[in-house]
């Protein structure tokens, strides 16, 4: 009977969820999705130390924003809670129980000096890396050195001790990256990884592969930098007896910064002049400790669905020309197979792109809410027939929602002030005079839609042999006090007729001729 597809996404909460870790989970949930199985969030805690108050309920609001479901979880509980890897902290014990029964763990009583002096004593002897590992370890205090009474007495008296995994000397480990292809790793590389800590807690590999196997997680997909612990999880899964239920593994490309120079860390949050977090973060400076704001796609503007559709394309591709898909079809096209080895290169200009498709798709009265709701914050009032109009000229010159109403002042409030280089250039005597006469004929036009406007115009115009290229940057700039802009005559239809004039005769009677 072939498994159920099952994936799971176990960040750590030890501060904002990194965009990398939210393309992790996307694809998992993609993955999922495709093969009609379950995404699981596992929250991985077991490091106390690092643990950030507010990071777990960042990294769950983070994936409900970009758009990813989870069906099991610690919100959402399952056959398998609890899902922290803190609540869970009991049942690790008897696998590093069964490791050491089975001759494939040891019990190591060195204190932090004994470790110290062992790796200065490499160090000198000009060994490359000094680890705790297959040689080393006769040399030090466990229980494959120690005389069994003594490790008896030791264990009996409860001076602190660490499990460490027995890495046999020389073994090749090999397992099928569904990426990479299959990877061969020769066992001296592996150090003797510390399993249990001495208060009581697994380590990361222990609980990882643990809580993998009971949570019958059929495909691991994780970033690039778990590789090299991979065929350490191997021999986990071999020594526990669980190689025949043992995840497909598959190691997904570095994100790297924008100029290719390395990997787009969580430090380089606003440094580079764009978020690397889903939501805005608040946190501390870890040397002041001063609060600090880091910068979040939502915050800043970004549709998650724009942004869920640039991350996919960071390492994977449909094998199309297609860019724009929805979250639908991205299940439909994904597959593993069509994931890149190579490192992607961040490009922010993509993701700005992408946000710019996405307001253009929505419907002028979805784009309408969010210059209703500005407008609702300056105490402006507006209808919504309005906004719709204006929302409607406007979505081919923004790029984020809030652009509408920083854009679009000019529809609400009259210049104060106007371009000094058109008025320079453009307004003179006939151009004013010109403009002057269309003011006063326009309050009494019957057709105030753009094309009547546009009409007057060119009568107006022509009476004063003008033509319309002449005066129509000085009209712009008369109206919105601006260069550019949509559609002039749609713009001063909407403003309307009255209004419309009223700003002409003002330029009028300010502006020098």
């Amino acid at each position: 009977m072939e498994r159920e597809v099952r994936v799971r996404f176990a960040p750590s909460p030890t501060g904002p969820l990194h965009i990398g870790g939210v393309r992790t989970a996307l694809y998992n949930y993609l993955l999922a999705r495709k093969l009609g199985g379950k995404m699981l969030l596992r929250i991985e805690d077991t490091d106390q130390n690092r643990f950030v108050p507010g990071a777990e309920k960042y990294i769950m609001e983070a994936l409900r924003w970009a758009g990813i479901e989870i069906d099991e979880g610690p919100e959402q509980g399952g056959p398998h809670a609890p899902y922290r890897q803190s609540e869970r902290k009991p049942m690790y014990r008897q696998y590093a129980q069964q490791l050491i029964d089975s001759g494939h763990a040891y019990y190591a009583f060195d204190t932090p000096e004994d470790l110290d002096v062992m790796r200065a004593r490499l160090t000198a002897a000009k060994v490359p890396n000094p680890q705790y590992n297959a040689i080393t370890r006769n040399q030090m205090r466990n229980s494959l050195t120690l005389p069994e009474d003594e490790v008896k007495e030791l264990l009996a008296t409860d001076v602190p001790y660490v499990i460490r995994l027995k890495v046999p000397r020389k073994e090749e480990v090999r397992f099928q990256d569904l990426i990479r292809g299959w990877v061969v790793v020769h066992s001296s590389a592996i150090d003797d990884k510390v399993l249990m800590k001495s208060d009581g807690m697994p380590t990361y590999h222990l609980a990882n592969i643990v809580d993998d196997h009971l949570m019958e997680i059929t495909h691991v997909i994780r970033g690039e930098e778990w590789l090299p612990s991979a065929p350490l999880h191997v021999l986990l899964y071999r020594y526990l007896s669980w190689e025949s239920t043992m995840p497909q593994f598959a190691h997904l490309p570095l994100l790297l910064k924008p100029d290719g120079t390395g990997k787009l860390s969580k430090r380089d949050g606003d440094k580079l002049g764009f978020p690397v977090f889903p939501l805005e973060w608040h946190g501390q400076d870890a040397e002041t400790g001063e609060p600090t704001i880091s910068s979040g796609y939502r915050e800043s503007g970004y549709l998650p669905e724009a942004f869920i559709n640039f991350l996919a394309f960071l390492g994977w591709n449909p094998g199309s020309q297609q860019e724009l898909f929805t979250m639908d079809e991205l299940i439909e096209s994904f597959s593993i197979e069509r994931v890149s080895k190579s490192p992607a290169r961040f490009d922010q200009n993509k993701v700005r792109w992408y946000n710019e498709q996405y307001l253009r798709a929505k419907p002028d009265t979805e784009l309408a809410q969010y210059l209703l709701a500005a407008l609702r914050e300056h105490n402006i009032e507006c209808s919504e027939e309005k906004a719709v109009q204006i929302a409607g000229v406007m979505k081919e010159r923004v790029t984020f929602p809030q652009d509408f109403w920083r854009e679009a002042q000019y529809f609400f409030q009259a210049p104060t002030s106007y371009d000094e280089q058109v008025i320079a250039k453009k307004w003179n005597a006939p151009t004013a005079a010109a403009l002057a006469e269309f003011a006063r004929e326009l309050p009494a036009s019957s057709d105030v839609s753009p094309d009547g406007i546009r009409a007057l115009l060119t009568q107006v115009l022509e009476r004063q042999g003008i033509k319309i290229g002449q005066v129509l940057q000085a009209l712009r700039v008369a109206v919105t006090g601006v260069t550019a802009g949509p559609d002039l005559m749609a713009t001063m239809s909407i403003i309307g007729t009255a209004e419309t004039a009223q700003r002409i005769e003002t330029a009028v009677q300010r502006l020098p001729q």
